[in-house]
């Protein structure tokens, strides 16, 4: 049997990733997640990404700047972390990475093979999706191995658990 059959035959391995920000869109992306793994098992892979500062600064206050990024995402993947551990005993990854959105996107999807679905959620505007969902569609339907699922900005808690 080829590797990439064998990765999807245990449910418990697959993980679903989500991309953690500030955003308000995120919150139904996690949702969305975690009631998929809560369903059919596996893994909620939560990333975060520091995106690279437009301004050149001095070392020592680039480096702090940088400490209090991290330390913002972190506070934000524990707190995303909490709502998917009142759905049940889910499994979680924490993961932060540097650089563009996108390409952290792309890098993780590659690094770490059990990643089988990437979930977004477009925002609640009329401005449209949101910069990351607009990104990735732009980037065509053969932009990352795995398929990529949009939740709606506008869907409820309990729509989503009832699709889930």
């Amino acid at each position: 049997m080829p590797d990439t059959e064998d990765r999807y035959t245990d449910e418990y391995k697959r993980k679903f990733l989500v991309i953690v920000d500030d955003s308000q869109e995120c919150a139904k992306a996690v949702t969305f997640a975690a009631l998929r793994v809560r369903r059919t098992g596996g893994t909620v892979v939560l990333l975060s990404v520091i995106e690279p500062d437009d301004h050149h600064h001095w070392l020592g206050v680039e480096e702090i700047m940088r400490a209090e990024a991290w330390s913002a995402l972190e506070t934000l993947q524990a707190r995303q972390a909490a709502r998917i551990a009142a759905f049940g005993s889910i499994k979680v990854e924490k993961v932060i990475k540097e650089g563009s959105k996108v390409d952290a996107i792309e890098a993780l999807i590659a690094e770490d093979p059990d990643i089988a679905i990437l979930v977004l959620a477009a925002a609640d505007s009329a401005e449209g999706p949101g910069p990351l969902v607009s990104s990735i569609a732009a980037r065509g339907a053969n932009a990352f191995r795995v398929p990529v699922t949009v939740v709606p900005g506008t869907i409820s808690d309990s729509d989503l658990a009832a699709l889930c």
